[in-house]
């Protein structure tokens, strides 16, 4: 099974070719957002450089949520567009549980946090257990929030672009307790919802292309009671 996988739900755009359990190739940019610009020719040189085109992908996936609003549409609409032209299925894909997916059989929780700016992040929480399980849904919370329920568990992994805006107050708050993953996989990857992609369409969770959308995270209590705020005071 060659799975072409694409996750633009962050600053990073990234995509990525896995051959059952192989990865074949992955391109990564995490340089400004300028994925509408950039992802389309990146996955035209990871299938040229890889002697492939779109008709020799058995699934196109794609990370669907939660993140950038736009981001989430450029990544979804680039897969729906490539999974059309070869008459292919798709495999929808969490932004999260693929993060989680960057530190593979941990033995610790593992708490992706997305930075969803003004002290919120979009998180949930996974663990390794007799297989890949998740544990805590998708939630959007205050970073305040999030650390404060991490705070149930022994030891927690963060990953996620979160990490460097809030990294000093998880130690603060957390310790040792807290533990950080060296860079080269606190970011999005594409390997990682294509590894996600591959264990969904094995177990016959794929879609039409037609059936895939984004996955948006309503905003929290804290973000809605700002922009209320904020309403009001334009008013005045």
């Amino acid at each position: 099974m060659r799975v072409l996988a694409i996750d633009t739900s962050s600053n990073a755009a990234t995509a990525a070719v896995m051959e059952d359990e192989l990865l074949i190739g992955e391109y990564t940019l995490n340089h400004k957002k300028t994925h509408s610009q950039k992802i389309m020719p990146m996955i035209e040189q990871l299938l040229s450089d890889l002697e492939l085109t779109v008709y020799d992908i058995d699934i196109f996936a794609a990370a669907v949520g939660p993140g950038s609003f736009t981001g989430l549409r450029i990544g979804v609409e680039t897969a729906k567009a490539l999974a059309h032209a070869a008459d292919k299925r798709v495999v929808s894909v969490g932004t999260l549980e693929a993060l989680a997916y960057n530190v593979p059989h941990a033995e610790h929780i593992i708490v992706p946090i997305m930075d969803a700016r003004r002290n919120n992040v979009f998180t949930a929480s996974y663990i390794w257990d007799e297989g890949f399980k998740e544990i805590g849904e998708p939630e959007g919370i205050t970073i305040e929030e999030c650390v404060e329920s991490c705070g149930e568990f022994l030891d927690t992994i963060f990953v996620g672009d979160g990490v460097p805006v809030h990294k000093e107050y998880i130690v603060e708050k957390l310790g040792e307790h807290a533990i950080f993953p060296h860079g080269a996989v606190l970011n999005s990857r594409a390997s990682s919802v294509a590894a996600v992609a591959i264990d969904k369409a094995k177990r016959g969770e794929t879609q039409s292309y037609l059936e895939m959308k984004p996955y948006y995270i309503k905003k929290s209590q804290a973000e809605r009671e700002f922009e209320e705020k904020q309403k009001g005071e334009n008013k005045e």
